[in-house]
């Protein structure tokens, strides 16, 4: 499985951005695809996810209402986007996508970084005020 993450960059406060998320191999055997990040002097964090049907999707309190997570499957690869809409300096960080592997992490967990067992490299997103 290989992750590949795009589309960060310097954006105002207030500004949209969209990041992308190239997923191939093992495509059949991927629970869902979450996005997370690691702020300044922060642990890494889960912020969003979406199932393998691209139909369910949860996101973390911090961004819930302002990022959308989307699924494109493209055979053989899969696309996932985060649209980030009405950033905020603290939303700086780096962004990363990651694979849920079968078998599933149970839904109490999903949140958990432990629950993503392969990772694309990151994104800088940076929000200046």
């Amino acid at each position: 499985v290989q992750l590949q993450a795009s589309g960060g960059g310097l954006v105002q406060a207030g500004d949209s951005l969209r990041l992308s998320c190239v997923v191939s191999g093992g495509i059949n055997s991927i629970c869902a695809i979450a996005w997370l990040r690691q702020t300044p002097g922060e642990e890494r964090e889960w912020i969003a996810r979406i199932g393998s049907t691209g139909t369910n999707t949860y996101y973390a309190d911090s961004v819930k209402g302002r990022f959308t997570i989307s699924r494109v499957r493209d055979n053989p690869k899969n696309s996932v986007y985060l649209q980030m809409s009405s950033l905020k300096p603290e939303d700086t960080g780096v962004y990363y996508c990651a694979a849920d592997f079968s078998p599933c992490a149970i839904y109490s967990s999903r949140s958990r970084i432990s629950a993503y067992e392969y990772w694309g490299q990151g994104t800088l997103v940076t929000v200046s005020s």
